[in-house]
């Protein structure tokens, strides 16, 4: 199976959704967004796959939303993608695209809805919550 992870290394959450994307057995085409932000177009087909607003996959914490006034309800959606796409920090993160869908991996199992039942093995993440159990089953 192939997957696409927009990726921030210095994030916990894309992170622990890159570990629990190999532990299904895949390696994922990895883009540090920051580096290689998405085409408009592909920013676009991302968010409306993942069934989300524009709104909604801007990120706000550890950015420059409040000071570029982002919060601002009479904003498009074309004036957030331009500045999304100026400054991909504003990119919420991680997205990933899989055959089986598109997700914001916000919390990162949320990931796991698109991916196949290939698990091996047991999965925590970084802060010491178990998402997978030995038989690579998902903890609810």
């Amino acid at each position: 199976m192939n997957a696409t992870i927009y990726h921030n290394p210095e994030c916990g959450t894309s992170r622990n959704t890159l570990a629990m994307i190999r532990n299904a057995g895949i390696e994922p085409d990895v883009i540090e967004y920051l580096k290689n932000p998405p085409s408009r177009e592909q920013l676009v087909k991302m968010i409306t796959q993942a069934g989300l607003t524009v709104r909604e996959a801007i990120r706000e914490k550890g950015t420059p939303y409040a000071e570029l006034g982002l919060d601002n309800p009479d904003l498009t959606d074309d004036q957030l993608l331009d500045a999304m796409l100026k400054d991909p920090i504003l990119i919420n993160r991680p997205f990933v695209v899989t055959p089986l869908g598109t997700r914001l991996a916000r919390p990162s199992e949320a990931v796991l809805d698109i991916l196949p039942d290939t698990h091996k093995g047991a999965f925590t993440k970084e802060d010491g919550e178990q998402v997978l159990d030995a038989e690579g089953k998902r903890i609810v």
